[in-house]
């Protein structure tokens, strides 16, 4: 920071005038300086004196100079200064907000001793310092001063820190002491903190360190717990002074101290964490520096001198202009002061933290502050000055700040929204969402206060696209989550937060109660929206329609009003609501109706003097009149009984109006007298009570407090007698009698008899009661009054008078008590009955006359059914025997069940009619089984079929018809019935009708009709599959042709015709949708296709946009020219791709070619270069000229190629000279040959050669006895005849040579026997041969080898077969050399013809080629087909096919999938091979042998596989199949061991075992985690100690099974804990499974059914080692002859032979 001079406020004078102190007010607007002459001078910000006020002394006696002021302070509000004086006072004067108004002393604090210094930090809290070293506070509320502490020391210096929660005191014996109002979580100490060397005059109290200096020329800067950080020495700095006065920036971060004509400046470095010394601001003639203050906002310094002068100093970092609107000044490096140059006012920005601040923007219509620090975040708006700063870890300024809601700043950084409230240094919350768009987002902080909620503030955003979330703020908890179906584009929260209004992309409105939780529709097609502002009023706009929902509680009730236009804004204000509606180039606007906005919203932010208010205004009408109810009532609930008063006068009820003015009256004077507002007062209490008609609780109001006689005068106020004399007498009250005599004559005087005649009988006066009732016309009480007591019943008058008066008031029943007490039964039974009183009636007539009783059960039930009674009346018909009625009744009565039960108890059949009517109950409530009984029972069977139509029961209808109806009636009723069905537009139940008469054509017309294409489909693939394509196709004709294109797309593509697709997009100019049909249902060709034709609509620029776009512009330019658009093509070229102009120039010479345009085609091929294409043309034409003219302009090269084309044209047409002569011109003799051989002319070929190549004309010559051959036969001849010719002049090397070409002649074959005759006769025997050969006349080979020379005869054999072998005629080699036919077999993969063959050999030669063909299968991983293999052909017991044998068993045994009952055939025929082999051993070499074993072991594991299919066929032998899977547990060896144990858990699970499945299928899993990790070194053998099991096993090579729900069930029934780990015993103490006893080593014999050990009772074979369980011997006996299974009788087959045959018991295969 630096120090630049402004101006000078006060001149110096020329001797000492010292400045004793000056202080800047807190609001920067005003400047106070006090010198030695105790005037105080005050200056505005700009540094013009603007006021000034003498101070006064403790006591005018001593005299205006008898003090000096020492300090100054403003008061935190800056409209108070503080004076401190040595004369033992502090003043406080009020000097106003505005210049010039009025000083006056506020607050005055007299001490004990002279005031030294004095700050202001805190409202109505000043801390000063005394000379006898005590700090106070001094309270200008109370007016009191109390002390903080005390040292010993005179106070040189006070000072605060930067948030003015804590004071230093620095003290004349160098002590400095601390102490804090609020440490604000520092945990720094208090009291004594440091002791300086020298009085500390000089104290300031930064940011991050203290600095003290004095009269010793040194600056200390002490640590926070007066540790020294650093020591600026200038005591050898001669020209240095002592230090009188120092002063910090308000940041804390700058330091100024004042000495002699010298302020020297310190900046913290928080980098470093230390002060950095700037230059010192020297100031000549200044003299000493007495007083320094720092302007609140860190922009000016103001310097006192000891003349009396006062310096005004610039203090600032830098300073820059934004945007030509703003002035930075950056007076520290955490504080900037941003001012706006066209109003002047300014923001002084600065960071609480003391971090640097990097750089500042203003953001949002100018308005937001938006600054960063290295570890937060400065937000501020302008307008209402509030400022914020929050901790925030930048994102490398990826931060988006969106201002629309002007008391929240919404961020946005990497997916999250982040609130921050405008004056809040706490972030307001943190949400994550993806949707940035304010209009998805809604803040509402506490914009209508509420009664009863301090703090409100909601969120609303979305979570996804469909999905809304509500967050309360304050709290941090979710208020709700709203799910919809649809994408929303807008949300907003009323100002409450209690509604949510969103819409979706549909435009369709949605309403959301956040408290209820109930979403709910408002509005469809909705295209604008507001909440009006201060209101919970919504306005919307519905297409042509304006829509206000005054009661948004109630959706239904909306105002509507017809619209032209659009609205565009909604504005609110001066007392008037208007919505802004734009009606072409006009604006309109609409008024809304402000009472019921203004009036509602009141009501429920229950501001009820508001609403009230508001009332006043309006005139009386219905709609004002229902407002001042609704506020009555309110206002009355809310205990506010003045507004309640003055809506009961408005409404014009004088007499609430009138009652509440005297309970108010009452309320008022309690609360003038004892505070509160006096509604709790017991008589205001009790009114309200009796206003809501709560006697009660008004009688206990007065109770409470004693006030009987208030509570008795309440009732008879209200003519409540008997309450008043029911607490008269509850309270002993003396004036009870009195009261009862006031109580009856008032009865008597309001002429209440009845109520007179009641006291009467309650005081016992009996007559008197009587004659009451009966004056009253009240004959019952008088009767029920005489019936209860004898001594009046005796009176045969009185009871005659009552009973008149009883039947004259038609009081029948209780005449008829009367008269049955009198014993008169006949009249009491008239009575009765006249009275309706059936059952006295009938109590009565059982007892005296019997006969009647049915007839008054009768008459009973018909009453009862006239009341509408019909559920009461069915007894009563019943016991009268009245069925019908009864029946009646109960379906009267609905009692639906009883119904059918009284009918089913008839005989009579006129009573079949009811069924109908109960049917057609049950049918409505779907009982359809109960209906369809009774309509049968009734003979309704067509309503029975018609009602299981119409619950679409089609199969239940269906036969029931069938039943009483021909095919046709069916038919012909299901199709009227699904027509009329179609008519209400219930199609499915049509088509459900049609489908089930076998119509489904008569459904697809329906569907079409009704234009219902995918129903119609569906019935067509369903039932037409071979038309759908072409029903696809028409619909898509139809809906193309009604423009409904997407469907149409959809119908053409299932109609595999996705290119009418692409043409109906086309048509109608949607080239979008034909380009995505073509790239989603077409070849990779087609899009491009597609775009292609798309450019060539577009032309111009936007082609080239377009198929640069999808990057087919090349490909574009060459399809343009390639189909002859040529034009397109250019234009494409032209524009964007000039290099391919020339590609499209030869593209379209070739295509004027075609068409026969020659002179056009020759000008395009010589633009693109090409001039030989051109010249090539003309030679294809013939045209000689052109070509020769083009060759020589353009292309000289070409012309001898003219030359040469014309020449061969000239051989053809026989023109022999012509075309010498042109090859000679073009240099071409050897051409000139060709052509004359070509033509055989071979004397002119030979003449050219001879003259001008004469190097080739023997070799020519050599060619023209070869060409003699192509002669034909007389060629060939000839040829023949000249080596005969040789053979006769002994040349016989040249008639060889001529034969050996002759050879290779293709007339060769007819000249053969002259050939080898030829060869004979120059005895060349081999080659002779070969000619033979070579014709394959291998008789005359064989012949010529056997008679000239034998040696020959065994290479013509040879040859004979490498000749059979090379045309694959292998059949033919099985007569000349069978093994080498077999071997080409094997060679070819021709097993079945190979075995074919071998076996009609001898049998090693079959098993050879078995074995090759075995090896081959095992390879190809098939052991069931060699397993099929074997068990045709038999197995030998040779030693080399072993393993082939072990590979199969091993094979087949790792198959998946095999332990079923379907598995039996393949190991049946595995056992079967493995006996046979077994036998076959048994009689070889290898009998007893290790392999022999081997296989005997594979044979009891395959008989026990297929034992086990046998047993799972049949389900008494599931226990035989679990215990045969655990006895195949001891050959793990070769069953997969995962495999084998999931087996056995699985079967012994199945049977219920639940212990050994639990063990096994651990063990399963145990072996699966194994194979995973490649080993089995984990496995645990704790279960399987003392078994048979072995422990070593083989690692399986793969997992065999699947294992995760075999892993839930081990897991569930460990966690069960009722499954024992513990496998079971048998009688040896061993498990039960185990062949060897682990204490004896004994092994018993395994079961030959289920494997299992045989002990005791057992069944021996005649094989020794054989024998069974005799139990599970019988049992597998008893189920295969109770199911007679084929699987089961051939076990027992294979056993038979197996061991030696049955036993005597045994089984008849027969």
């Amino acid at each position: 920071m630096q120090l630049k001079h402004l101006k000078t406020l006060l001149t110096p004078q020329d001797g000492a005038a010292k400045i004793t102190c000056m202080v800047w007010a807190p609001n920067n607007a005003k400047f106070a300086v006090c010198s030695v002459d105790r005037v105080v001078l005050l200056y505005d910000e700009q540094g013009e004196r603007r006021d000034k006020f003498s101070t006064k002394p403790a006591d005018p006696k001593y005299g205006k100079k008898s003090y000096v002021v020492k300090s100054m302070a403003f008061s935190p509000d800056s409209t108070k200064i503080a004076i401190a004086q040595t004369d033992n006072i502090i003043y406080v004067y009020k000097i106003g907000e505005e210049w010039g108004e009025k000083k006056v002393i506020c607050n005055k604090f007299v001490q004990t001793s002279a005031v030294t210094c004095l700050v202001w930090p805190a409202e109505n809290a000043i801390i000063f310092g005394l000379a006898e070293g005590k700090i106070r506070l001094a309270n200008t509320k109370t007016n009191k001063s109390s002390t903080l502490y005390g040292t010993e020391s005179y106070v040189v210096s006070l000072t605060s820190n930067v948030s003015g929660k804590g004071v230093l005191s620095g003290h004349a014996d160098g002590t400095v002491v601390r102490y804090f109002f609020d440490d604000e979580g520092s945990g720094e100490s208090q009291g004594k903190l440091l002791t300086h060397a020298c009085p500390p005059y000089a104290l300031a109290w930064g940011a991050n360190s203290i600095i003290v200096a004095g009269c010793d020329k040194k600056i200390v800067a002490y640590g926070k717990e007066g540790y020294v950080l650093q020591t600026f020495d200038y005591s050898q700095d001669r020209s240095e002074k002592e230090f009188t006065t120092a002063a910090a920036s308000p940041s804390g971060q700058s330091v100024v101290v004042g000495s002699y004509d010298r302020l020297r400046v310190f900046n913290w470095s928080p980098r470093r964490g230390s002060w950095d010394e700037a230059s010192p601001k020297e100031i000549p003639n200044l003299y000493t520096i007495t007083a320094l203050a720092w302007k609140r906002d860190g922009s000016r310094l103001c310097a006192g001198t000891l003349c009396g002068g006062v310096e005004q100093f610039d203090c600032c970092l830098r300073r820059s202009i934004y945007k030509n609107k703003f002035e930075m000044t950056y007076v520290g490096l955490s504080q900037v002061i941003v001012k706006n140059l066209s109003t002047g006012t300014r923001v002084v920005l600065k960071s609480h933290y003391g971090y640097e601040i990097d750089e500042v923007k203003i953001m949002g219509k100018d308005r937001y502050l938006v600054a960063q620090t290295s570890d937060t975040l400065l937000l501020g708006d302008l307008g209402s000055n509030k400022l914020s700063e929050v901790a925030w870890q930048g994102s490398g300024g990826n931060e988006k700040f969106f201002f629309e809601n002007e008391t929240v700043c919404m961020i946005f950084n990497v997916g999250e929204l982040t609130l921050v409230e405008y004056g809040n240094n706490e972030i307001l919350g943190s949400v994550r969402t993806e949707f940035m768009n304010p209009h998805l987002i809604s803040v509402r902080l506490n914009e209508r206060r509420q009664r009863g909620v301090e703090d409100n503030k909601k969120l609303a955003y979305l979570i996804d696209i469909k999905t809304i979330a509500i967050v309360d703020l304050v709290s941090g908890y979710n208020l709700g989550t709203v799910s919809h179906d649809a994408k929303i584009d807008w949300l907003e929260l009323n100002e409450t937060g209690r509604k949510l209004l969103f819409r979706d992309k549909k435009l369709r409105l949605h309403l959301y109660d956040v408290e209820s939780g109930v979403k709910g529709p408002v509005l469809s097609f909705c295209s604008y929206v507001q909440w009006v502002p201060d209101s919970d009023v919504v306005v919307a706009q519905n297409r042509g329609s304006l829509c206000v929902w005054y009661n948004i509680d109630s959706p239904e009730r909306v105002t509507m009003f017809p619209l032209r236009g659009d609205i565009v804004d909604l504005e609110r204000a001066n007392g008037k609501t208007e919505v802004i509606v734009t009606e072409g180039v006009n604006t309109v606007s609409y008024t809304l109706d402000e009472g019921l906005i203004e009036f509602g919203t009141a009501i429920d932010d229950e501001d009820y003097c508001r609403a009230t208010a508001f009332l006043e205004t309006l005139e009386m009408s219905p709609e004002t009149e229902a407002m001042w109810k609704t506020l009555s009532r309110l206002s009355l609930e809310a205990r506010q009984l003045h507004i309640a008063e003055r809506c009961f006068a408005a409404l014009g009820d004088v007499s609430k109006a009138r009652f509440l003015n005297e309970t108010n009256r009452i309320a008022d004077n309690i609360s003038k007298e004892y505070g509160g507002d006096g509604t709790e007062y017991y008589q205001v209490k009790a009114r309200l009570a009796m206003l809501e008609k709560n006697y009660k609780l008004a009688e206990m109001c007065y109770l409470e407090q004693n006030a009987v006689n208030e509570a008795m005068e309440m009732y008879q106020e209200l003519y409540m007698w008997d309450e008043c004399i029911a607490l008269a007498e509850s309270r002993g009250h003396p004036e009870l009698d009195s009261l009862r005599r006031s109580y009856h004559q008032w009865l008597m005087d309001t002429k209440q008899d009845e109520k007179a005649g009641e006291v009467k009988e309650a005081e016992g006066d009996l007559l008197g009661a009587i004659n009451l009732y009966l004056r009253a016309g009240l004959p019952a009480k008088a009767a029920r009054l005489t019936m209860s007591h004898d001594e009046l019943i005796s009176s045969g008058e009185l009871v005659s008078r009552i009973a008149s008066a009883l039947l004259k008031g038609e009081f029948y029943e209780q005449a008829g008590d009367l008269f049955g007490k009198i014993r008169n039964n006949q009249r009491a039974l008239d009575c009765y009955r006249q009275g309706n009183a059936f059952r006295k009636a009938v109590e009565l007539a059982r007892a005296a006359f019997p006969a009647d009783v049915v007839k008054l059960e009768e008459a009973w039930g018909d009453y009862l059914v006239q009341q509408k009674q019909m559920d009461a009346a069915i007894n009563h018909y019943i016991e009268a025997g009245c069925s019908s009625k009864a029946i009646e009744a109960a379906i009267g009565a609905r009692q639906w069940k009883k119904a059918v039960h009284i009918l089913e108890l008839q005989e009579d059949r006129s009573n079949k009619k009811y069924y109908q009517k109960i049917a057609q109950h049950y049918a409505s409530v779907q009982d359809y089984e109960v209906a369809e009984r009774l309509f049968v029972r009734g003979d309704r069977i067509r309503d029975a079929i018609d009602m299981h139509t119409q619950a679409g029961h089609w199969e239940q209808a269906h036969g029931l018809a069938l039943k009483c109806m021909t095919q046709e009636e069916v038919t012909a009723l299901y199709i009227s019935r699904a027509q009329e069905l179609e008519k209400e537009g219930k199609f499915k139940e049509a088509e459900r009708l049609f489908t089930a008469v076998q119509e489904p054509d008569l459904a697809i017309t329906m569907y079409k009709k009704n234009k219902m294409y995918e129903d119609m489909i569906r019935l067509v693939e369903k039932h037409h599959r071979e038309l759908l394509t072409e029903t696809h196709l028409h619909l898509a004709k139809e809906l193309e042709g009604e423009s409904r294109l997407q469907e149409a797309e959809y119908h053409y593509t299932e109609g595999q015709d996705w290119k009418a697709a692409v043409n109906m997009y086309r048509a109608s100019d949607t080239w979008e949708e034909a380009y995505r049909v073509a790239k989603t249902h077409g070849g990779p060709g087609a899009p491009k296709q597609v775009a292609y034709l798309w450019a060539k609509k577009l032309g111009g620029e936007a082609a080239v946009k377009l198929l640069s776009k999808f990057g087919l512009l090349e490909t574009a330019i060459d399809f343009a020219a390639d189909n002859g658009s040529f034009e397109f093509a250019f234009e494409l070229a032209r524009l964007s791709m000039k290099h391919k102009i020339p590609d499209v120039h030869l593209k379209s010479a070739m295509f004027l070619e075609d068409e026969g345009r020659f002179s056009e085609a020759e000008t395009e091929f010589v633009k693109a270069g090409k001039p030989k294409e051109a010249v090539l043309m003309y030679i294809h034409n013939q045209d000689w000229a052109n070509a020769q003219r083009v060759a020589e302009a353009h292309d000289p090269d070409s012309v001898a190629e003219v030359l040469v084309s014309q020449a061969k044209s000239c051989f053809e047409q026989k023109e022999y000279q012509k075309a010498e002569a042109l090859l000679l011109r073009a240099q071409q003799p050897e051409l000139a040959i060709k052509y004359y051989k070509e033509a055989g002319m071979w004397s002119d070929a030979m003449r050219i050669c001879k003259e001008y190549v004469p190097k080739k004309l023997g070799l020519l010559q050599e060619e023209y006895e070869k060409e003699a051959t192509k002669k034909g036969p007389r060629g060939m001849e000839a040829l023949l005849e000249q080596a005969r010719e040789w053979e006769q002049s002994a040349e016989y090397g040249r008639a060889v040579e001529s034969v050996t070409f002759l050879r290779h002649g293709i007339f060769y074959e007819s000249l053969l026997p002259q050939a080898a005759e030829l060869y004979l006769n120059v005895d060349l025997i081999k080659e002779a041969i070969d000619v033979f050969i070579e014709g394959e006349e291998w008789n005359k080979a064989k012949r010529v080898a056997k008679e000239l020379d034998p040696r020959f005869e065994e290479y013509v054999d040879q040859r004979y077969k490498e000749h059979l072998k090379n045309q694959g005629k292998v059949d033919s080699l099985v007569g000349v050399d069978v093994m080498a036919a077999l071997d080409m077999y094997a060679e070819r993969g021709q097993w079945e013809k190979c075995i074919e063959t071998a076996s009609k050999q001898n049998f090693k030669v079959l098993h050879k080629y078995v074995a090759l063909y075995a090896t081959h299968l095992i390879k190809e991983g098939e052991p069931a087909l060699v397993l099929k293999l074997y068990l045709q052909h038999g197995v030998p017991a040779n030693s080399q096919n072993f393993n082939i044998y072990k590979r199969m068993v091993l094979g087949l045994l790792n198959l998946p999938g095999r332990d079923s009952a379907d598995a039996y055939r393949m190991w049946a025929n595995l056992r079967d091979v493995l006996q046979l082999l077994c036998e076959n051993l048994v009689k070889s070499a290898e009998a007893n042998s290790p392999a022999h074993e081997e296989f005997e072991q594979m044979l009891l594991v395959a008989h026990y596989y297929a034992t086990r299919s046998a047993a799972r066929g049949v389900d008494q032998l599931n226990t035989l199949a679990a215990k045969l899977s655990i006895s195949l547990l001891r050959h793990t060896e070769l069953v997969p061991a995962d495999k084998a144990f999931y087996e056995a858990g699985m079967a012994t699970k199945e049977v219920g075992w639940e212990n050994m499945a639990f063990i096994f299928l651990n063990r399963f899993l145990d072996l699966s985690d194994g194979i995973d990790e490649g080993s089995l070194d984990a496995l645990d053998h704790t279960d399987f100690l003392e078994t048979d099991i072995p422990y070593e096993v083989p690692l399986p090579a793969r997992q065999h099974v699947a294992r995760e729900e075999i892993r839930d069930w081990v897991l569930t029934v460990s966690m069960d804990q009722r499954v024992d780990q513990v496998l079971p015993r048998d009688e040896r103490d061993v498990y039960e499974a185990s062949l060897v006893a682990g204490s004896t080593g004994i092994r018993s014999l395994p079961c030959v059914i289920t494997g299992y050990p045989v002990l005791r009772s057992k069944i021996e074979f005649k094989r020794p080692g054989m024998a069974a369980n005799k139990d599970d011997w019988n049992k597998f006996l008893m189920a295969t002859k109770t199911t007679h299974s084929t699987e089961c009788q051939d076990v027992l087959k294979f056993v038979s032979q197996w061991c030696g045959g049955l036993p005597a018991a045994g089984f008849s295969f027969q």
